[in-house]
């Protein structure tokens, strides 16, 4: 069943950059942006993870946390993080089970070739820990300003 605007976020807890944890229910009284990407170090993802980064004062200001989860190994987010110096905490959810309950994982199509993969996905939790916006199919362009202004508007 899909996530819609309403619905309780499923909670969650990843192991994230910089040994820390990513868990949802922590952050309750909070708004939460929660960003999936394919993967780390590519130039779409990259971009995207910057652009969050340069915009984290204004979303610390709007009362929000920003968390990008992608099923890379934690070695691979550590050195993403580090090599663009993102300010955004990044998670890796290896096991499916959150890319699966935020219904971000399935096939996909590149080039005539089908695969399993991540859908770029962004989901806007209000601080009551229910989803308020979904952005799926996410076009990187422009993406973290529309997000901050609808934080702002929560």
């Amino acid at each position: 069943m899909a996530l819609s605007p309403g619905d309780l976020a499923p909670d969650f807890s990843l192991p994230a950059d910089r040994g820390g944890m990513a868990k949802l229910s922590a952050l309750r009284g909070r708004k939460v942006v929660v960003y999936f990407y394919p993967k780390a170090d590519t130039q779409a993802c990259t971009l995207e993870a910057q652009d969050f980064t340069r915009l984290k004062p204004d979303f610390d200001k709007a009362g929000t946390t920003v968390i990008g989860i992608s099923r890379d190994p934690l070695k691979a987010v550590d050195k993403f993080q580090k090599k663009y110096e993102l300010g955004v905490q990044l998670a890796t959810d290896e096991s499916l089970e959150t890319l699966g309950a935020y219904g971000v994982w399935g096939e996909k199509s590149m080039y005539g070739r089908t695969y399993m993969g991540i859908e770029r996905s962004t989901f806007l939790i209000g601080a009551d820990g229910r989803i308020a916006r979904i952005w799926p199919k996410v076009r990187v362009k422009d993406h973290a300003e529309e997000v901050l202004a609808a934080a702002r508007a929560l």
